[in-house]
């Protein structure tokens, strides 16, 4: 049984106190890297949180996860990388058994509900997000802050999802407002140059590159 297996729900849920500006950061970390480090710092300055948790999920179910290196390891990766009091690392899918992210967000609005999240994610993500299961739902559960990853802008704020959600889209200079609104609310935030994804450091055949 791996390490993560074990764990109970208690445990991968990282401490927290009622009335915390938490920003959620779910992916594969397969690997971890500068960037998802980088957007955690970049969203706690600009949307005022107290902390980020990245959320190692078992696997996407839009993408092939054939080559996903074990969740403990990544997890372990993901900690190393974090390198951050204010970023926390959770297994919590894996532990519930949730596949999709409404049914983790959903769970997380009712076990956490004294908490103030914000899910985060990147431009590329928005371009998508009408892919995913019930993203409807997603938008109405908790705001959302989106990452700007250019060249992916135009592409992004052109998307189905976007274009539906365009009135409840707060001015970037109010993001720091952003986990007091009811959802449906988002922000896309510009400023960001590190543009780094898991799929260019990986190898070939699935590895991980080294690190320099």
């Amino acid at each position: 049984m791996s390490s993560v297996a074990a764990l109970s729900v208690a445990q991968s849920i990282p401490l927290y106190s009622n009335g915390m500006r938490i920003g959620l950061l779910g992916g594969s970390f397969n690997p971890p890297h500068l960037a998802h480090r980088a957007i955690s710092l970049f969203a706690i300055k600009r949307l005022k949180l107290d902390r980020v948790w990245w959320l190692v999920t078992p696997g996407n179910p839009l993408k092939e996860n054939g080559g996903l290196h074990d969740l403990d390891a990544r997890a372990e990766a993901a900690r190393e990388m974090a390198d951050d009091p204010r970023i926390d690392i959770s297994c919590l899918e894996s532990v519930i058994g949730t596949r999709y992210t409404v049914d983790t967000v959903s769970y997380l609005r009712r076990r956490a509900s004294g908490l103030r999240f914000i899910w985060i994610m990147g431009a590329d993500n928005l371009a998508q997000f009408h892919r995913w299961q019930n993203w409807r739902r997603i938008a109405s559960e908790m705001p959302i802050a989106v990452i700007d990853r250019p060249p992916q802008s135009f592409r992004a704020l052109a998307a189905p999802a976007a274009q539906a959600l365009a009135r409840y889209r707060l001015p970037e200079n109010q993001a720091g407002r952003l986990a007091d609104q009811r959802a449906p609310a988002w922000v896309f935030l510009t400023g960001m140059k590190l543009n780094l994804s898991s799929t260019g450091l990986r190898n070939p055949d699935g590895s991980w590159k080294a690190k320099k």
